[in-house]
């Protein structure tokens, strides 16, 4: 009987390791999936006739946009220019210390260009998801939830499914000219494919006020 409960535990224990292997192979398959949808909308350039025109934030130095804040803003200078939205949305909060806003610093700077100030959204946001659900009504008030949406291309995938989580519906035109290039983008893929994967299945509000809680 000893040696039939033995051969009984091995058998279990073997099921066990089959289930466990069975769902860390499954896991690495769909973030890898995932890895490869956020490569390929970062890679997708879909300029055309919208409502608005949002601009995930960045960092900001004194009221300067940082490189790739402004890469960023060019981007939508450009999209502006060419007529494709009357409106501009610049999001983003302030770290503690900041004397202005990431919002704040690219209104600035898109008005030092052109844009009229009447024709410029600030929404704040410490993070993504707060910055598109504080765009959101702001957009909505002035009828502009069709919007082109502007970052950089490893962050393009996770906006887009923010920013419909919020009612925007939006296309993607990441920036042509960020900063962030070559080996050094890798790092912020593999964080934003995990960070897509996770929103996916437990809501990307839900995984922004973890990240929140873990500070």
């Amino acid at each position: 009987m000893a040696l039939l409960g033995l051969f009984a535990g091995i058998r279990l224990l073997r099921f066990v390791l089959r289930i466990i292997v069975l769902v860390v192979m499954a896991a690495v398959v769909y973030v890898g999936v995932t890895a490869a949808q956020v490569w390929l909308t970062g890679r997708h350039y879909d300029p055309h006739p919208a409502q608005a025109i949002v601009v995930m934030g960045a960092a900001q130095y004194d009221g300067s946009p940082s490189p790739d804040l402004r890469a960023r803003l060019d981007e939508a200078l450009l999209l502006w220019r060419q007529h494709l939205a009357p409106l501009i949305a610049v999001t983003g909060s302030k770290q503690p210390g900041d004397q202005y806003t990431e919002a704040q610093a690219g209104a600035t700077y898109l008005e030092l260009h052109g844009v009229p100030a009447a024709d410029v959204l600030e929404a704040g946001g410490r993070d993504s998801w707060s910055n598109l659900a504080d765009a959101a009504p702001l957009l909505t008030a002035r009828h502009a939830t069709d919007v082109l949406l502007v970052t950089d291309p490893f962050h393009e995938d996770r906006s887009l499914a923010i920013a419909t989580d919020v009612g925007l519906h939006a296309s993607p035109t990441p920036t042509q000219t960020s900063p962030i290039r070559g080996w050094s983008v890798v790092p912020y893929y593999a964080k934003e494919a995990v960070g897509v994967a996770l929103g996916r299945i437990i809501g990307f509000d839900h995984l922004t006020a973890i990240r929140r809680d873990l500070g």
